[in-house]
């Protein structure tokens, strides 16, 4: 019998998800043009102005310093908004979530629990 080698793709050191005691639903969003590429697990908060979805970063004045969305996938917005998928509801883990440079997840805390998105660390 032969040998036959099967490749199933590479695993996620770090998945996202950190449970399923809440549902992970997701929804489709428009990400704001130029921010380059966004990382999968970005929180993401609307920008007042344009309903658009940016980093969320608590410098921010726009209305995107609250965050509201997890995004799924990576996705590069340079040159245009873009269409993305992103968790409106969920447990995910602390350490695979992003935020702009000077912010913490742990600032978002509050606000992501008002939306019923959750997350804990691998340190307990």
């Amino acid at each position: 019998m032969a040998n036959i080698l099967t490749e199933f793709g590479s695993v996620e050191s770090q998945p996202l998800l950190a449970g399923t005691e809440v549902s992970a639903l997701t929804t489709s969003v428009t990400l704001l043009a130029d921010q380059g590429v966004l990382k999968k697990g970005s929180l993401l908060g609307k920008v007042t102005a344009s309903g658009k979805y940016k980093l969320v970063s608590s410098a921010s004045n726009d209305g995107s310093q609250v965050a509201s969305y997890v995004l799924a996938e990576d996705v590069d917005t340079t040159g245009a908004d873009t269409n993305a998928v992103a968790y409106k509801t969920g447990l995910f883990r602390a350490e695979s979530l992003i935020v702009a440079s000077g912010d913490t997840v742990d600032a978002h805390a509050d606000e992501l629990r008002d939306v019923n998105i959750y997350f804990k660390t691998d340190r307990g």
